[in-house]
């Protein structure tokens, strides 16, 4: 005595979800005990936020419903990766997932295979990516080019000046709009500076001694 999800979407107020729904509902009425609807009309399946959907992946995640059963791939996912994930999703909390016109149905041994060729060709491109990712970033390492955000530029003299005012290096860091380590690094160099040159003139041989 299962409960059954039905999702329906149409992309302009001028289409109609009709044709859909009498599918779906004929199909559910044979297989499942309860039947909720969740319809979104004019609503383009690009959008990552739409009313009925979210409705839907909620009251999954509450387990409100056993089986999310859609007309066509295309009405329920914006892309491979939406697609993969929310099936992935369902897997985890154990809702079965039915495509009624390409006869994709989790519930059967054939389904399942679906879902794990799915799953398997997803992680193989999330694999690749991650692969790139890494050789783009060996390469430009190897070319002498800096990995990661640029170091904040920071006013020294101003840094200087707010540290002798008695101000504390968060503070100086706020007020500079740049992080405390950038800070205190600052005025760590600036004091190397300030105190090589006396330890230099202090030296019998004119050096600095070890």
């Amino acid at each position: 005595m299962k409960t059954v999800a039905l999702y329906a979407r149409v992309s302009t107020s001028e289409q109609s979800c009709d044709l859909q729904l009498e599918d779906l509902r004929r199909y559910a009425r044979q297989r499942f005990a309860t039947v909720h609807e969740y319809v979104d009309v004019g609503v383009s399946g690009a959008q990552r936020h739409r009313p009925s959907l979210d409705a839907l992946m909620a009251d999954a995640r509450k387990r409100r419903c056993d089986v999310v059963l859609v007309w066509k791939f295309d009405r329920f996912a914006r892309s491979v990766k939406h697609l993969i994930d929310s099936l992935e999703e369902f897997h985890a909390l154990g809702i079965d997932f039915i495509s009624y016109t390409e006869g994709v149905d989790t519930t059967t041994p054939t389904g399942q295979l679906v879902f794990h060729l799915l799953a398997a060709v997803a992680q193989f491109e999330r694999d690749l990516i991650a692969e790139r990712v890494r050789a783009g970033i060996a390469h430009a390492r190897a070319m002498g080019k800096r990995i990661g955000r640029p170091r904040a530029e920071i006013d020294t003299a101003r840094a200087v000046a707010l540290r002798k005012a008695g101000k504390s290096l968060r503070g100086i860091a706020k007020e500079l709009a740049v992080p405390v380590s950038r800070v205190r690094r600052a005025l760590a160099i600036r004091n190397a500076k300030q105190t090589s040159p006396k330890m230099f003139a202090n030296s019998p041989s004119g050096m600095v001694e070890p």
